[in-house]
């Protein structure tokens, strides 16, 4: 799967965002005792992992074709 460079761009961008939010949530579960707190935090993470191996997956894929199936040097 090859996300278009806006769709890379959306998404990467909610990526970020998702782990911040998780511990905010986090945070505030604990300080003021608010049901699912957990559920909700391992759902934020798990869709963080998710979306970071998409990502991954897509800028690889990319590289592979860009570069004509050269190996890409990981920074």
């Amino acid at each position: 799967m090859t996300f278009t460079n806006k769709q890379y761009d959306v998404l990467k961008k909610i990526a970020v965002l998702i782990l911040p939010l998780a511990e905010f949530v986090s945070a505030l579960a604990t300080i003021w005792g608010l049901p699912y707190g957990k559920e909700i935090v391992a759902t934020l993470t798990a869709l963080h992992a998710f979306l970071g191996a998409c990502l991954n997956a897509s800028s690889n894929r990319y590289y592979k074709e860009a570069d004509g199936d050269a190996e890409r040097e990981e920074p």
